[in-house]
């Protein structure tokens, strides 16, 4: 039976969240409600109480009461409802999910939601949802949908959206049963399959990037792979590393790693810390090459930091626009890339292009800069040197379709030897 799991504070929400369980029942669906309410009554009663998702949490619902710290409170009930969302996954007891809410509603749903695996469909009806929905949506496939009005009764708006969302829900947690991602999602272990049983690779690129990773995945393709491209735009960094750190990579080729220099320098696409760190803390064989840290990205032109403006300056396309980074910069950008690399537990290479690394540092190009280049290469190897970590170099610009060909090889050989020695 297809299992749909309702999660949301039913002391402010109950009327709401009570309507919604009638009409996924009437559509053939079991439903599990889950509290998430804190200081008032429940107006509905749940499936799951709220004492329990505290617990889940590792605390009691009348320690939060007596506290009475509003932001403490949703935080904890939000690690509780994704304890509590997870141990119903993992029992087969939800196909899908679904939740309303406000900014403190969607902000507990969203934690949950998460959490799940990718595939496991999840629906949020938000008043949030017109806005920036960057941090409760982050590296997953939550389904975002604006309430119009506030969560606040049934009336002659909210009801049809909020059938919409039933009838969305429905539809998906259904398919979702009856579809092998069902167990599929549940796996654990190393390189889930794609698309006819093929051995998934993760791969990053930037439009600046595009021909040596498009060659590099045509040539993962022959060999028997399904690669997934990753834009490097922060949230495709970020996205990239929750999957890697899932486990459901066969290996990873991290050509392009501009979202370190935004990192580092301040721009506006950084992936956050934790790049280039997953697939090393999973043991997953990587090739890593350097790609776009020749540049920084910035908003539209108007918008750069007034320090930003006596560098050498690109205009990428009406949103982006680039600086090259600095000689020192790219030094820190080597030491950087070295650390990460060293701590990684699974086979590990860097192929360095010597001739550039993006199209615009291409030789003759305006981001050009052999002593910025070497300075990177230069802190890189020194970082690296007595590591596990494997460095080649290839007398090619990054874009070269020899390069990205020789670095698909040089993944599908690491594969194939960590295979072998299982």
């Amino acid at each position: 039976m297809t299992s749909v799991v309702l999660v949301g504070t039913l002391d402010t929400k109950g009327v709401e969240y009570g309507w919604l369980r009638e009409r996924l029942l009437r559509a053939g669906v079991e439903v599990v409600l889950v509290d998430t309410g804190i200081m008032d009554e429940p107006r509905v009663p749940a499936d799951i109480p709220r004492e329990a998702v505290a617990r889940a949490a590792g605390t009691e619902l009348s320690d939060l009461r007596t506290a009475a710290d509003r932001g403490a409170a949703v935080t904890t009930m939000a690690r509780g409802a994704e304890a509590t969302l997870l141990r119903l996954h993992a029992e087969g007891r939800l196909h899908g999910v679904l939740a309303i809410g406000g900014s403190g509603g969607t902000s507990i749903a969203s934690r949950a939601m998460r959490a799940l695996p990718l595939g496991v469909p999840k629906l949020m009806v938000s008043s949030m949802a017109s806005g920036n929905v960057a941090p409760y949506v982050g590296s997953s496939d939550i389904t975002m949908m604006y309430s119009v009005v506030d969560i606040a009764g049934i009336n002659s708006v909210s009801a049809p959206v909020l059938t919409n969302a039933v009838a969305a829900i429905t539809g998906m947690a259904k398919a979702f049963a009856r579809s092998s991602s069902a167990r599929a999602s549940s796996a654990r272990g190393p390189a889930r399959l794609g698309a006819g049983g093929r051995p998934l690779i993760a791969a990053s690129m930037a439009g600046v990037t595009t021909v040596g990773v498009d060659a590099a995945r045509e040539r993962l393709t022959e060999l028997g792979y399904e690669v997934l491209v990753f834009h490097v735009s922060g949230t495709g960094g970020r996205t990239l590393e929750t999957l890697a750190g899932q486990g459901i990579f066969a290996g990873v080729l991290d050509l392009t790693l501009s979202e370190l220099a935004d990192e580092l320098c301040g721009g506006v696409l950084s992936a956050g810390p934790d790049r280039l760190s997953a697939a090393g803390r999973a043991g997953i064989p990587q090739v890593v090459s350097l790609g776009a840290l020749d540049m920084v990205k910035f908003g539209p032109l108007e918008t750069l930091p007034e320090h930003a403006r006596y560098r050498r300056v690109r205009v990428h396309n009406p949103s982006i626009t680039v600086i090259r980074t600095t000689e020192s910069e790219c030094a820190e950008l080597g030491r950087r890339v070295a650390a990460k690399l060293r701590a990684a537990t699974g086979p590990t290479a860097v192929c360095l292009p010597l001739r550039g690394l993006s199209t615009l540092g291409a030789p003759g190009g305006p981001y050009h800069d052999r002593r910025a280049d070497q300075a990177l290469f230069s802190a890189l190897r020194e970082g690296l040197r007595g590591s596990a970590a494997r460095l080649h170099d290839y007398d090619t610009h990054i874009n070269d379709p020899a390069f990205g060909r020789a670095a698909a090889d040089r993944l599908h050989d690491m594969i194939g030897a960590l295979r072998a020695a299982a």
